[in-house]
């Protein structure tokens, strides 16, 4: 009887999600499930058939390429690639970003009404983190302007700050409800989601005006711009199934996907794919969605537990934030720029043993 393994899916994880490991004739003892390996841990093993395992990445699992390993069926090895943590300790409630310095900036957001005497942090590729001390409470979305500087959304306030290079904020924009996710267009202007219901538009001159409306969320609002110019929103509900919106650059608001169980952050790559992070349990991870095609089905790219954020690095690779820590993943994706016409890497699964996005 010919005994492989076929896949790894997905080929990226997170330690603490499940991962299964597909393939013909898989061994099934028993007087108990087979025992697996990431590399030198040993993995619990959810579910068995022998069609399919499924195992729990060991939360001690190191970062990097790990190899998956059966002790039953020697001989047979896959790889899968583990996220390393970049930086704990911290509070996200949407994307990180990553700066003009290269750098990512990462929120302590705190309850409502609350005021951390270190709002933000600097963190390098080491994870070293340099605190960024302003008066600012409640800090939420984050992103990089066209001048190159970050803007920061506080839903305490209802007001976006501008950080100056000298660590410094100013007030950019005011009397925005609760704002959450950011996005700036092509033309500068800065897009706000008020979580309360409606999408506002700061032109370059800071005049502020409703953009468009969607159904009001009980989280945050995610937003992204992406390389078609249209503005796609995240509205985490309490439904069963929440949507992915697009609203284009005429106003017009219509549903991308509706299947998601709880979608949060946003954010394009290179290649114009919209990455999306879920956080309901048992379908949690980073899922890619080609807006481009009508009826498009998200794939599963990055098993996680729950995920509020995801940012892409320039110089390549990603990390993703749960509310309190970011993992880090090499990977040969790059972030969508605006006008860029590079169509740049498209990440695809590789082959067994050879782990790819």
């Amino acid at each position: 009887m010919n005994q492989v393994i076929s896949a790894l899916k997905p080929a990226w994880a997170v330690p603490g999600a499940v991962v299964a490991i597909d393939g013909v004739h898989l061994p099934v003892p028993a007087d108990g499930p087979p025992h697996v390996l990431v590399g030198a841990a040993d993995a619990h093993v959810t579910a068995a058939s022998h069609r399919t395992l499924r195992i729990l990445v060991p939360a001690d699992a190191e970062g990097g390429t790990a190899a998956v390993r059966i002790d039953e069926l020697p001989g047979e090895t896959v790889y899968l690639q583990v996220a390393g943590v970049l930086v704990s300790g911290v509070h996200q409630v949407d994307n990180p970003a990553f700066g003009k310095d290269g750098l990512l900036y990462c929120t302590v957001s705190g309850g409502r009404s609350t005021k951390a005497a270190v709002p933000l942090y600097r963190v390098n590729r080491e994870g070293a983190r340099e605190p960024i001390a302003i008066e600012l409470a409640n800090p939420t979305s984050l992103a990089v302007g066209p001048d190159g500087r970050l803007y920061v959304s506080s839903r305490f306030d209802g007001i976006v700050y501008r950080v100056l290079d000298d660590d410094r904020v100013e007030i950019y924009a005011t009397e925005l409800g609760t704002p959450t996710g950011l996005a700036f267009g092509s033309d500068g202007s800065l897009f706000v989601g008020d979580r309360s219901g409606s999408i506002l538009r700061v032109s370059p001159d800071r005049q502020v005006e409703t953009w468009a409306s969607i159904p009001s969320s009980v989280a945050a609002f995610h937003l992204a711009m992406g390389p078609d110019d249209c503005l796609y929103v995240a509205a985490p509900t309490m439904a069963t199934h929440d949507a992915i919106y697009r609203v284009t650059r005429d106003r017009l608001v219509d549903t991308v996907y509706s299947g998601f169980g709880r979608p949060q952050g946003l954010a394009f790559d290179s290649t114009g794919s919209l990455y999306v992070v879920d956080a309901l349990a048992g379908s949690a991870g980073l899922y890619r969605l080609d807006v481009s095609r009508a009826n498009a089905q998200p794939e599963l790219v990055v098993a996680a537990p729950a995920l509020v954020g995801v940012a892409f690095d320039p110089q390549g690779g990603l990390v993703l934030a749960s509310s309190d820590t970011v993992w880090r993943l090499d990977c040969p994706l790059t972030p969508y720029s605006p006008g860029s016409k590079d169509p740049g890497l498209h990440g695809t699964p590789g082959p067994v043993g050879a782990p790819g996005l």
